[in-house]
């Protein structure tokens, strides 16, 4: 009786153990059944036996081979090793190579460029506006925001880092802007510790101001550290910082393209042709060059400076030439030509003999 017991439970044995190395073999280690790559989207806490059960509601894997998928991954440990995200699985993939995937975390990756000199606005629009980036922040004001990132009573503008940040589809909003918070953050205190010695900025965060300001004036890499050495010896000299963007700035979506005589007499805090010093705040995102070239401005005794087309701009060190560089490059036809005549006899003035 007992040789009958033990033949019946070897047969037994045989059986499953084929049974199971078949499933292995031509489920487990044989190819979904799809014709092209598809994304898979594993849920945040979700467990690999509902992974399983929807691997079969799509019928990409039956019963037995679900079973034993899930049986086996936990037999190896593995079961609880999955990785919430969005995944690219490749045509040809098993299901012992899907779970290797799900595993390993590598999900697909969507980016988002922040540009150096947007401001707040725009940054919140292309945050809203991303399809992979879940949104929690509704139409909330700037403190409210602020207060939500872990960072109340601050003022958002400038405190973000630009640059192109890569993250799987289910971000938040916050959970982005937190991130890019704290690159800027990093980046200024980089910078701060660079700083020359005798600047007239007490703090890091009045590098970030005077970044900004510098960004919105020039996009030409070489030109930052001139358009700082004027700004900073305007500030030691007590002058008006007098530069159009902060203008731009404080016109908000008022501003129509162009400036004219009666925006810099505006009244408002950030019209530096008003205003001696610093902005409040920053009126954009700098970015690292022109954060550098706040805290180590080039030498020099320019005080004003022009733009003559393709970005650039001339350089003064006294009021009458930067007058005849205004006539050369701007004004031009349009001046009185008795100054014109002055400043083709003004021998400092090399574009305007």
């Amino acid at each position: 009786m007992f040789r009958i017991i033990f033949i019946l439970l070897l047969l037994i044995t045989i059986i499953a153990s084929g049974a199971g190395y078949w499933i292995y073999k031509y489920q487990l280690t044989a190819p979904l059944p799809v014709e092209t790559d598809f994304h898979y989207t594993v849920e945040q806490g979700v467990g690999l036996r509902h992974i399983a059960i929807d691997l079969m509601d799509k019928k990409l894997l039956n019963y037995p081979a679900a079973f034993s998928w899930v049986a086996l991954a936990r037999y190896q440990q593995k079961a609880h090793l999955i990785k919430s995200g969005e995944y690219l699985i490749p045509k040809g993939t098993t299901p012992q190579e899907f779970l290797k995937i799900i595993i390993a975390g590598k999900a697909i990756q969507y980016s988002l460029t922040l540009i150096e000199g947007w401001n707040f606005r725009q940054v919140l629009a292309a945050v809203r506006k991303h399809p992979h980036i879940v949104q929690t922040l509704g139409d909330s004001d700037n403190k409210t925001i602020m207060a939500k990132l872990g960072k109340p009573n601050q003022h958002p503008e400038g405190r973000f880092f630009p640059d192109t940040y890569l993250f799987p589809t289910g971000t938040t909003d916050v959970v982005f802007l937190q991130r890019a918070y704290k690159r800027m953050e990093t980046e200024l205190e980089l910078a701060w510790e660079t700083r020359q010695a005798d600047l007239p900025l007490k703090t890091p965060y009045e590098a970030l101001i005077l970044a900004s300001i510098i960004e919105k004036e020039t996009a030409i890499p070489e030109e930052r550290p001139l358009i700082a050495g004027v700004f900073v010896r305007r500030l030691k000299k007590n002058m008006l910082l007098q530069t159009d963007p902060t203008v731009i700035y404080a016109l908000g979506e008022a501003y129509n393209g162009n400036i004219r005589k009666q925006d810099l007499k505006v009244n408002n805090p950030y019209n530096t042709y008003k205003n001696k010093g610093l902005t409040p705040t920053p009126i954009a995102m700098p970015g690292r060059a022109a954060l550098y070239a706040a805290v180590n401005p080039a030498e020099g005794d320019a005080l004003y400076f022009v733009a003559k087309g393709e970005g650039k701009h001339y350089f003064s060190a006294t009021y009458k030439e930067h007058n005849c560089a205004v006539i050369e490059y701007i004004l031009k036809e349009k001046s009185p030509r008795r100054y014109r005549v002055q400043c083709k006899k003004y021998p400092s003035c090399p574009v305007c003999r």
